[in-house]
């Protein structure tokens, strides 16, 4: 079975716990352990924090949040609007960061590859950034 949901909200902190928490209640339907829904709600916080941060800097914004649900799989779209990433295979390194020294541990796309099987990022400057995620779900084998 294929189940489909979007929802767009503004680039304010606060919505970062928003989209956690509507992904996690959308994935419910597969089954998932514990585990799983915190690495798919980790990868999306960290993708919507980066829109949020990096994509729109001091500027507001919509961050757009799309998923699918096929067979087991979950497939997870954070778009933004915002200044893009002049370096995508740069801003995927560990460490690398636009933000300010200290503040920002450039960790974000990593993190994502951690917990999801496949991550993917579009981007365009001046136009904006697709993080693409996917995740494979259990179905409750081996529930924790």
């Amino acid at each position: 079975m294929q189940n489909k949901m979007s929802l767009s909200f503004i680039s304010i902190s606060q919505n970062e716990a928003f989209a956690r928490n509507v992904i996690a209640s959308f994935m419910l339907s597969l089954n998932p352990t514990l585990s799983e829904i915190s690495d798919v709600k980790t990868a999306v916080s960290e993708a919507v924090t980066n829109a949020i941060v990096h994509g729109y800097k001091s500027e507001m914004g919509i961050v757009e949040l799309s998923a699918v649900i096929d067979g087991q799989s979950i497939h997870i779209e954070i778009k933004d609007g915002g200044v893009g990433i002049e370096n995508v295979d740069l801003a995927k390194e560990p460490f690398f960061t636009t933000g300010i020294e200290g503040e920002r541990s450039g960790m974000g796309f990593t993190v994502m590859r951690t917990f999801m099987d496949s991550v993917d990022v579009i981007s365009k400057v001046n136009e904006g950034t697709t993080v693409i995620m996917s995740k494979k779900i259990s179905n409750g084998a081996d529930k924790e």
